[in-house]
């Protein structure tokens, strides 16, 4: 990498659907909510401190999300943070888009250093309690869940690890939960997240064959409620604050597991609350 290039992240899915306005945060509370008051390290989630971190440690951020609308003030608060950061647009259920938005990321910023793929999908949420067994399961949750934890991760990979790989260093970094663990039935109000356990099994199949090639996969098990605007509003959340993850905190991790020596990679992180037993 030349001296003068400045490093660039790609954080796919930077925003959270438990952001103020987003997905999750509407169908559970009938309504946007007011983040004013929350620390900005919070207000986006996951991918939003991700974001945010890596700014902050010199890195160019580049912020994909399906509508350059939902970023803007994530964007915004980089920016007055004093890091730089640009907005791509991409869809992850479509090729064409992917290889677009890649194209323009490599047009502008060169190919990326760091790429944490954060993606999330909320597809299940609404279904009634009636219809938790896979028989009642439409066929395009299951497609769209498909879309997000395995084949999203495999074009994206496809994207970027041939450049890491010729450059011999680069990070491939899976923000993932739980049920990748293992198959676990849904439960009312959950999404159909058995799916994840592909986008797990994919992170090790990528460690095998791009390791010895200087690239570092990790899979990053993160077993909690994660602290945003939508879930900090739910009534577990107020009962029980010590279940909450810091998203900041979880961002840390992932720039240590970039910043890692490669004489002694991780390659997959399970982070749980003090309070609660780890998923397994």
């Amino acid at each position: 990498m030349s001296p003068n290039r400045q490093r660039v992240a790609v954080v796919v899915g930077a925003t959270s659907k438990w952001q103020a306005d987003g997905r999750n945060t509407k169908l559970a509370h009938g309504k946007a909510l007011d983040d004013r008051d929350l620390p900005v390290g919070v207000r986006w989630g996951v991918g939003g401190a991700i974001a945010q971190k890596f700014a902050k440690e010199g890195f160019h951020v580049v912020l994909t999300t399906r509508q350059a609308a939902n970023a803007t003030a994530l964007d915004q608060a980089i920016r007055e943070q004093g890091g730089a950061s640009t907005i791509v647009e991409m869809d992850l259920v479509s090729d064409a888009s992917i290889s677009k938005a890649f194209a323009t990321i490599r047009e502008r910023h060169g190919d990326p250093d760091v790429l944490v793929y954060n993606a999330g999908y909320l597809e299940g949420r609404d279904l009634p309690p009636d219809k938790e067994l896979l028989e009642h399961v439409p066929v395009e949750i299951l497609e769209t869940a498909q879309h997000i934890a395995s084949r999203g991760p495999f074009l994206v990979a496809k994207e970027v690890l041939p450049a890491m790989r010729k450059r011999g260093a680069g990070s491939f970094l899976i923000s993932n939960n739980s049920s990748s663990l293992r198959g676990r039935k849904r439960l009312t109000g959950q999404s159909l997240y058995y799916p994840r356990v592909m986008m797990r099994t994919l992170a090790q199949v990528l460690t095998e064959e791009y390791s010895e090639h200087g690239v570092h996969v990790a899979n990053v098990v993160i077993d909690g409620l994660i602290d945003s605007p939508g879930t900090r509003a739910l009534p577990r959340a107020q009962k029980q604050p010590e279940i909450v993850m810091n998203p900041v905190k979880i961002a840390e991790a992932f720039y240590y597991l970039h910043t890692q020596d490669r004489s002694c990679w991780t390659h997959e992180l399970q982070l749980t609350p003090f309070s609660t037993k780890p998923s397994f």
